[in-house]
């Protein structure tokens, strides 16, 4: 803990799902990252995300040649970036962080059920509200995917209940 007034607690050096989720809105089927590995506050994360075959989207992406969609990977690399933004947000439950871009895509090879997925993110550019990250996907060492993404800090607002039309009777 930091004894500096409006300074965030000391971030983990690793994070296991459960801490993710503390952190992310994302859940299954949408929570694309399994773990951290690597922290540096403010500068850098690495996250692994274990590609099964049991994923929906393998359904149909594409049948009899399982390849996870490079939308997805390029979701995980802002849900590793979201994670490290997200541990300096001190009010983050009222929170979101949003995409506002994706430049720079490249896909280099498939990544199939059975890989596992090493996300690195470098934050190239921090603001109190946006950050620009660049993401590098991995397996095996071997570079699968590449962007650069900029996230948003946005309020999440709670959902209200949609109110009865009027002249129409609940019973």
């Amino acid at each position: 803990m930091s004894d500096l007034p409006n300074q965030p607690a000391a971030v983990a050096q690793t994070m296991d799902i459960n801490e993710i989720m503390s952190l992310l809105p994302h859940r299954y089927p949408f929570l694309l990252i399994d773990r951290l590995i690597e922290i540096e506050r403010k500068k850098r994360v690495v996250a692994l995300k274990n590609v099964t075959v049991n994923e929906p989207h393998f359904a149909g992406h594409f049948p009899n040649f399982p390849i996870m969609p490079g939308v997805l990977i390029i979701e995980a690399i802002a849900q590793a970036g979201a994670a490290l933004l997200l541990t300096e947000i001190p009010d983050r439950a009222s929170k979101l962080m949003v995409f506002t871009s994706i430049d720079d895509a490249r896909f280099r090879r498939p990544v199939v059920p059975g890989d596992q997925l090493r996300i690195e993110v470098t934050v190239l550019n921090w603001r109190s509200n946006a950050v620009k990250m660049r993401g590098i996907a991995t397996v095996d060492g071997k570079l699968a995917c590449e962007a650069t993404v900029m996230c948003a800090l946005t309020n999440r607002k709670t959902a209200e209940p949609a109110a009865a039309p009027t002249g129409v009777s609940a019973e």
